[in-house]
């Protein structure tokens, strides 16, 4: 399940990356597209580092951190749904995955932390 997810994220990262291209520019998108892009790629990036934790609290500790940008990233992309700045049929799939990401990350935390009780 762990590469299933790292696959999923760093998919997630490129695809947010291509969509981002086609956006287009201005003092807004720019900056709402840098921080869609920071947090998408921190997702990744942090869930790796949470499969190499060496305890269960470091384990809780890392994936924290992987759940908040998920969050994060999810809450960029609506405000690019809002302002109408991509088509739906390009957002609504980011949108999804981010939804189904975040919620796998918030199952795995719960799962982990009942049982260290």
């Amino acid at each position: 399940m762990k590469e299933i997810i790292k696959q999923r994220t760093k998919s997630q990262s490129v695809t947010i990356l291509k969509a981002l291209e086609t956006m287009g520019t201005g003092l807004g998108k720019s900056n709402v597209s840098n921080q869609l892009i920071r947090s998408s790629m921190s997702v990744g990036a942090n869930y790796r580092a949470a499969c190499r934790a060496r305890s269960d609290k470091e384990f809780i500790s890392k994936l924290s951190i992987v759940l908040e940008e998920s969050d994060e990233t999810l809450y960029w992309l609506e405000i690019i749904q809002e302002m109408n700045w991509l088509p739906s049929e390009s957002l609504s799939p980011l949108i999804a995955e981010a939804n189904e990401l975040t919620a796998i990350f918030v199952s795995s935390l719960k799962t982990v932390k009942e049982r260290l009780g």
